[in-house]
């Protein structure tokens, strides 16, 4: 067969359809991600959304049973999946697969606007990667749902094919803000675009294209208003989605050379781009990716603190505008590229690799796939007819849910809530400071079995009272009943 018939028979990525190219997307997210879905929790946000989202399929709004930092639709987004399927591990990480697939495909699609289809895709598979593998990114975050709003309606805007899908667009953005409240400044900001735009051009139905985006991410707030309305507690509403955020950003903070990096980063990138013109700045996809990526930092500067998962915000963005540049690169040097970054990039999915190596030992060794003290320990608790009411978790607190039990107090459903004393006011904690909450725990509910993590302090180790005082009450008042995998059962002495 000549070499002109072999070319025929292979498509080259410029040829495949939308529909070929969301499939290969599913396949290489489900491939990476799919080990992770037995995982009894990669990340404390994670066991805290389920235990919301549980409550709320229950029957109770949010902030009322249990509380927690978050806006409303994540919670929400937790409990439709449970109310659907029911307690099902499976299907809350199938969820986060179908998230990041989202995100992925409108990043492509956004990146071809500016790029050609083969750089499009590779886009979206660094995108996947980047929002799947590396920390705590494997489990289903509140990140993850947000951007899987938040792409999709900037590429809407950017298709200005209609009011309506102007108006979607602010649907979408006012879902992002109520799954994550510090993504209002590039929300606002993209306004802000739409409304220059609007002046600028003089066309009428821009302006009123502005309007509906605003419309529409009124919208989606009211409607998170209106239960609480209904049932008269939107006082808890206004204390738990705006108050609380913001006092948490003025007390935890991080040192500026901690948020530094991020910004040096981001500003050497956007020089080098500028002074070597890889980037149109004239380009309105450029335009509004910058203005979004601006957005995006200035909520990190505003809100003190960068944890690593709060990266998902940004990569989308932030690697099409890099795309671009790597694309003007290839274009002026055109570089042979070695066969080894083919193999560096099989290996980039070495965290799943090892994960499959895991679930399949485990299963072996244990008949189950499904792994982690989140699992163990509700099974031994179980197994030994141990007391479940008023059971506190200091760690693996996934079990509360795997125990059909809650947490002993509504500080206690996130267990680092405990410590976070200047958020007891929006809840209507009656106890002020960390110590009062952890003698009322210790000492009036008295639990029966407390569950710790071996080897590692209970707080954060900057907390040294807290820390003095839960050490010292464990071991005058409790004993280790058992030690299962990491995890320690400690029981009251009678």
């Amino acid at each position: 067969m000549s070499l002109k018939r072999n070319k025929n028979v292979f498509f080259t990525i410029s040829q495949w359809k939308n529909p070929s190219i969301l499939f290969f997307f599913f396949c290489l997210t489900f491939f990476i991600r799919f080990p992770f879905f037995f995982r009894d929790y990669i990340d404390r946000d994670e066991s805290t959304f389920i235990l919301l989202g549980q409550s709320w399929a229950n029957g109770f709004l949010p902030y009322t049973q249990l509380w927690d930092l978050k806006p409303p639709l994540t919670f929400a987004f937790f409990a439709s999946i449970i109310a659907t399927f029911g307690k099902s591990f499976i299907a809350i990480r199938l969820a986060g697969v179908l998230l990041v697939l989202i995100t992925a495909f409108f990043t492509f699609k956004i990146a071809q606007t500016v790029l050609s289809k083969s750089s499009s895709v590779i886009i979206g598979v660094f995108c996947i990667v980047l929002l799947s593998l590396f920390g705590s990114l494997q489990g289903v975050m509140s990140e993850h749902i947000c951007v899987a709003l938040f792409i999709p309606g900037i590429y809407l805007i950017l298709s200005r094919k209609s009011a309506l899908a102007i108006l979607c667009a602010g649907l979408l953005m006012g879902a992002t803000v109520m799954v994550k409240l510090n993504m209002a400044f590039p929300v606002f900001f993209i306004g802000l675009f739409l409304l220059y735009e609007a002046l600028f051009t003089k066309q009428k139905s821009y302006l009123a294209w502005t309007v509906l985006y605003g419309v529409g991410i009124l919208i989606v707030i009211i409607a998170t208003i209106i239960p609480y309305y209904i049932t008269d507690q939107l006082f808890v509403w206004w204390k738990s989605v705006i108050l609380a955020p913001l006092e948490y950003t003025g007390a935890r903070r991080y040192s500026i050379f901690k948020l530094a990096p991020i910004f040096v980063i981001v500003g050497l990138f956007l020089l080098y781009a500028f002074k070597n013109n890889y980037l149109n700045f004239k380009n309105r996809t450029v335009q509004l990716l910058l203005v979004s990526t601006f957005g995006v930092l200035v909520s990190f500067i505003k809100g003190g603190r960068i944890n690593g998962h709060y990266l998902i915000q940004l990569h989308p963005l932030f690697l099409i505008l890099v795309g671009i540049v790597l694309s003007g690169l290839f274009l002026r040097y055109q570089p042979k590229l070695p066969a080894f970054l083919l193999f560096i990039g099989v290996l980039i999915p070495a965290e799943s690799y090892l994960e499959y190596i895991n679930i399949t030992k485990n299963y072996y060794e244990k008949n189950t796939f499904y792994n982690g003290e989140g699992f163990s320990v509700p099974q031994y608790i179980i197994d030994n007819n141990l007391e479940t009411k008023d059971i506190l978790f200091f760690e693996y607190h996934i079990g509360y849910w795997n125990l059909n039990t809650l947490p002993p107090t509504i500080a206690a459903t996130h267990p680092s809530n405990i410590c976070r004393d200047e958020l007891f006011p929006f809840f209507g904690n009656p106890r002020k400071t960390d110590i009062e909450e952890l003698q009322y725990l210790m000492e009036e509910i008295q639990p029966k079995i407390v569950i710790t993590r071996k080897g590692k302090r209970i707080f954060d180790k900057k907390l040294t009272d807290v820390n003095t005082y839960i050490d010292t009450y464990l071991s005058s008042h409790y004993v280790k009943l058992a030690t299962v995998e990491n995890a320690e059962i400690l029981q009251r002495l009678e």
